[in-house]
């Protein structure tokens, strides 16, 4: 089984359902573009080019460690890339405020220097197949929550909080990212 990934350049930042649409669209087409865009060349996996797209498929032993690297070199191009597996666009901004941050989620996906848009988007994603997400500042300190909202924050201390729903959640993982630390206020946290 193979999964794919497909990077272009969009002039702004947009949605899943942007993203969504511009796949299919492109896949209904035929493979083919004038010229090999200079990014292509640096992809992993196998790549397929179509007018102004490039789509990366790779197999699922590989998923992992070939969608970081497409995320990095997309990012490096200020290219979006669609994730049509999980249903997620990784756009070039806006970001956080801590340059090196990660992404980390339970099903193995791997993200330097994720969008906004993005962590609010894969908080959606919790599931038994994706038990956490994990925003991480290694050497400095990270936020990560689990199904049931338990938020973890370690700066130094590692502490714990229950959180009553998803929108409370994003709020604390946006404040997080962009150095606003007033969800350690909003709520009853005590020690691991």
């Amino acid at each position: 089984m193979s999964v794919e990934l497909m990077v272009w350049d969009e002039p702004v930042p947009i949605s899943r359902d942007q993203a969504r649409a511009t796949y299919l669209a492109v896949k209904r087409t035929p493979p083919g573009a004038d010229a090999e865009p200079d990014v292509a060349k640096e992809l992993p996996g196998e790549v397929t080019l179509y007018p102004g797209h490039v789509l990366v498929s790779m197999d699922l032993d590989t998923m992992d460690e070939l969608s970081a690297q497409v995320f990095t070199v997309a990012r490096a191009h200020g290219l979006v890339c669609y994730d049509p597996q999980r249903d997620l666009v990784h756009n070039v901004a806006p970001l956080g405020v801590y340059e090196g941050m990660q992404l980390h989620t339970g099903d193995g996906m791997v993200v330097n220097d994720p969008d906004l848009g993005l962590i609010h988007d894969v908080l959606g994603t919790m599931s038994a197949q994706n038990p956490f997400v994990a925003l991480v500042n290694f050497g400095q300190h990270f936020l990560q929550v689990s199904p049931g909202f338990e938020l973890e924050y370690k700066e130094g201390t590692l502490i714990r909080a229950m959180v009553p729903e998803l929108d409370e959640v994003r709020q604390s993982f946006n404040e997080y990212a962009t150095g606003d630390r007033a969800f350690l206020s909003r709520y009853a946290w005590s020690t691991a």
